[in-house]
């Protein structure tokens, strides 16, 4: 995307910023997994995710309250990993609910707690605009992917024909906090190949599925 469009800074402190957006989620989880129940539109773009996932093993990095989770954790050998302890807790429950497992745990994205190579699709959706370093976050999203492996990430960005709509969506996520940043470099400089769709929003709402070398 052009370098002209009015992405985001990288925080100055990236421990206060993340320290901010956890205590909003621990106040907001129990309403944040019933506006995802509630709202067909956000369940119908994660779930346009589902199709590029492959196993045996998933991880979903920032999986929220867990509705992907209960989408195909009956398919894959799945595994969550989430910096924010209620949002764990409520995906519990919802895994509980509908009789299915997964291996949850609390960790930073900078810091994945996984060997090299363990996974065969990383998933992460509405989250990377929520982290305070896109190049360490998106390297770490790689490292822990198998040579072949697919990452496949949905966030919010600036819709590629510049319409007044998806572009007015765009900045109202990243004035309520959200870092929009150029994707396509951060991608390059990670030398890694992806394809990018817009599937909603006014073309606000992108997925990128990258495979590693």
């Amino acid at each position: 995307m052009n370098s002209q469009l009015p992405y985001s800074q990288e925080p100055h402190d990236g421990g206060d910023f993340t320290t901010g957006n956890n205590r909003y989620y621990t106040a907001f989880a129990r309403p944040y997994d019933m506006l995802v129940k509630a709202l067909p539109v956000w369940r119908s773009w994660l779930k346009q995710t589902l199709p590029y996932l492959a196993g045996p093993r998933v991880l979903e990095v920032s999986f929220g309250t867990g509705y992907l989770l209960t989408q195909y954790a009956n398919r894959f050998k799945a595994y969550g990993l989430d910096y924010n302890r209620a949002m764990i807790e409520t995906t519990r429950r919802n895994l509980t609910r509908h009789n299915l497992q997964a291996a949850l745990q609390q960790a930073d994205v900078n810091n994945l707690p996984f060997n090299a190579g363990s996974f065969d699709t990383v998933l992460n959706t509405m989250a990377f605009t929520g982290y305070p370093d896109g190049s360490q976050a998106l390297q770490e999203l790689l490292r822990v992917l198998r040579p072949g492996g697919r990452l496949v990430l949905l966030d919010i960005n600036f819709p590629s024909d510049r319409n007044r709509l998806g572009m007015n969506l765009a900045r109202f996520w990243q004035l309520a906090g959200d870092i929009l940043r150029d994707m396509d470099a951060l991608f390059k400089v990670a030398n890694v190949p992806y394809q990018e769709l817009e599937i909603g929003g006014a073309g606000s709402v992108h997925l990128y599925l990258a495979k590693k070398p």
